[in-house]
C-alpha cells in the first residue's frame, strides 16, 4: 500500500524533462503526449503559486549534431543526422514559464550529465525532486538514475510521463522506479502539494 505523500515545499523541485516540440510530436503511450503535457502543465502552476522550483529540462543540439555523444549502437538516438528543425528544442507552450524558472539545456538523455542542474539544486538546499516528461524509459529514467546515486529523493508522476511503446513506460514504472523513489499520479502530487 501506497504510503501518504508528504511534500516538503522548501526542498522539493519540480523537473520536467523534454517538453519541447520536437520530441512532443512524436507518438507516445500509454499516455498521449497531450495528456503528459496537462498533466506537467498542472504541476508546473501548482509549483509556481506555492513559489517552488521549477526545472524545465530540454535536449539541444547544434545543427549538424556533432555536439553530441556519439558511440556506436545498434540504433542511432539522434535520428538520421539530418538538420533539426529550428524550433525543435522550444519548450511546448502550454507550460506557462515564469522568470523563477530554471531552463536547463541538455545534450545527451539525461539532465545531469554536462550541465549545471545538481549545481543548482544543491544551492538551493534541494532534497526531493518529482520528476515527469517523455520519455520514461530514456530521458526521465536516466535523469532519475543520476539523481538517485546523487542522493535525491524522488517522486514519479507516472500520468505525467510516457514512452514510444506501452511496454517500454511499464518496464520503468514497474521495474526500475520502485527501487529509487516514489510513484504517484498527478492528483496525488497536487493534494501533497496543496495541503
Amino acid at each position: 500500500m501506497d504510503k501518504t505523500l508528504t511534500i516538503n515545499k522548501t526542498k522539493t523541485a519540480l523537473v520536467v524533462i523534454d517538453l519541447q516540440k520536437g520530441i512532443t510530436g512524436r507518438e507516445a503511450k500509454p499516455h498521449s503526449s497531450k495528456q503528459v503535457i496537462e498533466n506537467a502543465a498542472r504541476l508546473l502552476d501548482a509549483f509556481h503559486k506555492n513559489e517552488m522550483l521549477v526545472f524545465l529540462v530540454r535536449v539541444g543540439s547544434a545543427p549538424d549534431q556533432k555536439d553530441r555523444l556519439n558511440p556506436e549502437a545498434e540504433v542511432s538516438w539522434a535520428g538520421s543526422g539530418a538538420p533539426l528543425p529550428a524550433d525543435w528544442s522550444e519548450l511546448v507552450p502550454e507550460l506557462r514559464t515564469e522568470n523563477s524558472d530554471f531552463i536547463i539545456t541538455k545534450k545527451q538523455w539525461g539532465a545531469f550529465y554536462g550541465t549545471e542542474i545538481d549545481l543548482e539544486l544543491r544551492r538551493r538546499k534541494i532534497e526531493t525532486i518529482v520528476l515527469c516528461g517523455i520519455s520514461t524509459n530514456i530521458g526521465v529514467e536516466s535523469t532519475a538514475r543520476f539523481a538517485y546515486e546523487y542522493g535525491y529523493n524522488q517522486i514519479f508522476v507516472e500520468d505525467a510521463m510516457s514512452s514510444q511503446t506501452v511496454e517500454e513506460h511499464e518496464h520503468t514504472i514497474r521495474k526500475i522506479f520502485p527501487r529509487i523513489g516514489l510513484i504517484r499520479k498527478t492528483e496525488e502530487v497536487l493534494s501533497a502539494i496543496n495541503n
